[in-house]
């Protein structure tokens, strides 16, 4: 099964890949938890081009193309051995964030993503969750954690704002997305991704 956690920058992803990946191995499973852009030795020198320096340093297109090429390496490497091996996959972001962060919030360039996202990744996750919250919360959260990796924080509140309108369209158009309040306490933000997983688990396994 291949899991994706999506949402704002600032929306407690990363906390509650981690909370999910540690309550699917108490139940069991085997697990492997990644991240985008990451996961492979190759995505994550990229990572490092894509996330940090100036807001300007690329345009939306060159981003496409260095996002496409991470995932690729990430897809070769670490998602589709584990897949094959019947592991469960939680990927910190995944296509759907190069979906709003390049092809809508930056340009109309959604037929550019999509296209290129056919052509060379042609998987979608079995599930993914969408942690929905305040932008201006989410982006006081990102910016409170003074990192290098700030770029796309640096875009400032109105770039969060559509970020936010994008995933909740994604969201309405794909019946494989489930919508959790983000801006509750982490514990029971944690029991409803928990309960859509074990949810998605009843109905592929026997």
């Amino acid at each position: 099964m291949f899991i994706t956690l999506e949402g704002i920058d600032g929306s407690g992803k990363s906390t509650q890949a981690k909370l999910l990946a540690e309550a699917l191995r108490t139940q069991g499973h085997d697990v492997i938890l990644t991240r985008e852009p990451g996961g492979s030795k190759g995505a994550e020198e990229i990572r490092a081009l894509v996330l940090e320096g100036d807001p300007d340093r690329w345009s939306p297109e060159t981003e496409i193309l260095l996002f496409t090429a991470a995932r690729r390496d990430h897809l070769e490497k670490t998602i589709r051995p584990a897949l094959a091996n019947g592991q469960i996959v939680i990927c910190d972001r995944f296509a759907d964030s190069t979906r709003v962060f390049q092809g809508v919030t930056r340009g109309d360039l959604q037929d550019k993503v999509n296209r290129l996202h056919a052509e060379m990744i042609a998987i979608e996750p079995d599930l993914t969750l969408l942690f929905d919250m305040d932008p201006a919360v989410g982006l006081a959260r990102a910016k409170g954690r003074q990192t290098a990796e700030e770029r796309f924080e640096d875009f400032g509140a109105e770039f969060q704002e559509k970020c936010r309108a994008a995933f909740l369209d994604l969201a309405r158009d794909n019946a494989r997305f489930t919508v959790i309040d983000a801006s509750r306490d982490i514990d029971a933000i944690a029991t409803d991704a928990l309960d859509a997983v074990t949810a998605r688990l009843s109905k592929t396994r026997p």
